[in-house]
Order: C-alpha cells, then structure tokens, then sequence
C-alpha cells in the first residue's frame, strides 16, 4: 500500500493562491501565499493601503500594485518619498511668482495669491509704486528721472496727482542741447516744463485737450497728427498710460522746450 498524497491533484482543493501542504497520508493542509489571506481554500489579496495607509505620510495617496505591495505618492501641494510628505509652500521660491513689491500668502493646497504692498498698486502680479519710483525703473523713462534726481526735483514724488511727458532715454542722450541746459542752468525749467501737476490724465484724456500748463507755468499745446497724439506740434507720445500711485507718465520721442 502506498500513501495517498491529497495535494497531488488539483492543488489538493487549495486556492490556486495557496501552497498545498501534506500532513499525515490522504490529509493535507492549505495555506495561502505571501500576500493573500484566508483559510487556504479561500485566498484574497492583501491590500496594504487599507490598513494605516499602508505605511504612507497622512498627506500621500496609497496605490496598491500587487499582494500585500503599494506606493505612495505624496499629493498636490507636498513633496517627499511619499512615507514622508512636506507641505510645499509656493511663496517661499521666488516670492511665489509675485510681484517684488507684492505680499504672497499661501492659501490652499498649491494655489496662493498676490497683494501690493501698501503704497503700490497693481494686480499682485505687477505693482506699480509712485511715478517718481516708476520713472526709474522702466529703461525708457530712465535717464529722465536721473535728470530730474541730479538736480533735485523731487515735486512728483509727491501725493499728486501728475501727469509727466518723459522724453524717451534714447533722445536724452543723443540730444546735444541737454549738456548745454545744464551748462546753463535751465535743465531744471526743461524738465518741470515735462510735468503737469494737479491732473492724472490718461491718453483718452488728452484728445480731448488742446493745452494744458506744466508745473513750469508755460503750456503745452496737444494736437492729433496721422491717429497719434503730439505735443507743441512736434513731440510724439510714443508709450502712455504707465499709471502710478500718483500719476501717469507718457514717453515722447521728442523734448520739449519751453
């Protein structure tokens, strides 16, 4: 007589996810593979996500991919391995893409938002500080507001509002009348003759002008030349609407002489 082995014909009725395992003749015993549970007959896969978030941070997503095997993947808004998770902060790289004169405040998960400082005024994204500020720092007002710093004339910086007609930095330094102003100490009168005080005027605004008085008391005559807006009947506004705090400043490509 030989020995009946249970396990010799179809798994011995274990679950093809289990190991079938003799014991004593025509006995056998079923126990389910690593990662399944059950009697043996029975074997369903273990899904470590179910328990404890299978070991991930509370602030990362449990993805099983096989028996008793997950990943975890940290959410939007954290970094890490995903068994530990950081809450990223969006303002702390480069201001969270805001503006330089804006306060960046995290909000929720990966979003935040953008607020001018006080003193500026702008979407968050772009602030914009007063005209005197903002004459500095567009390449193409420049070299005026370092005339007008040279020689003192700090009016604009004040509450306003103004309106100022900046010659282009191009014509300011190509210009050989400039050295000759200072020479003779009338930059100061050229330049006051570029600002409008008491007024905030836009370029819609001024179409409907014909003259208005700088803060050098002589006036500046407004003209329409072929669909563009021109000053004493030669300089023309080639860039308007830069809006500040106090004021709104336009480029010219000309300069303009009192």
């Amino acid at each position: 007589c030989s020995a009946i082995d249970a396990c010799e014909s179809s798994n011995g009725g274990c679950s093809s996810k289990a190991e079938c395992r003799r014991t004593t003749p025509g006995s056998r015993a079923c126990v389910c593979r690593a990662g399944y549970t059950g009697d043996g007959i029975v074997c369903l896969e273990i899904n470590p996500c179910l328990v404890n978030n299978g070991g991930c941070d509370r602030n990362a997503e449990c993805t099983q991919t096989g028996p008793n095997q997950a990943v975890c993947n940290c959410l939007k808004g954290y970094s890490g391995d995903g068994k530990t998770c950081t809450y990223i902060s969006l303002c702390s790289q480069n201001n969270g893409g805001c503006s330089e004169f804006a306060i960046c405040n995290d909000t929720e998960l990966g979003e935040r938002t953008c607020t001018c400082k006080p003193n500026y005024i702008g979407d968050g994204f772009k602030c914009r500080g007063n005209i005197f500020q903002e004459l500095l720092r567009n390449s193409n007002t420049s070299r005026f507001y370092f005339h007008l710093e040279a020689l003192s004339i700090r009016d604009i910086s004040g509450p306003g509002p103004f309106t100022v007609f900046a010659p282009h930095t191009d014509i300011l330094n190509s210009d050989p009348r400039v050295k000759d102003w200072i020479a003779r100490g009338v930059m100061a009168q050229v330049l006051r003759y570029h600002v409008v005080g008491c007024a905030n005027l836009l370029y819609e605004d001024l179409t409907a002008l014909t003259n208005i008085t700088s803060l050098h008391g002589d006036l500046i005559h407004v003209s329409h030349s072929q669909n563009s807006l021109v000053l004493n009947n030669k300089a023309e506004i080639i860039l308007s609407d830069a809006v500040g705090t106090n004021g709104v400043i336009h480029v010219i490509n000309q300069i303009l002489v009192p």
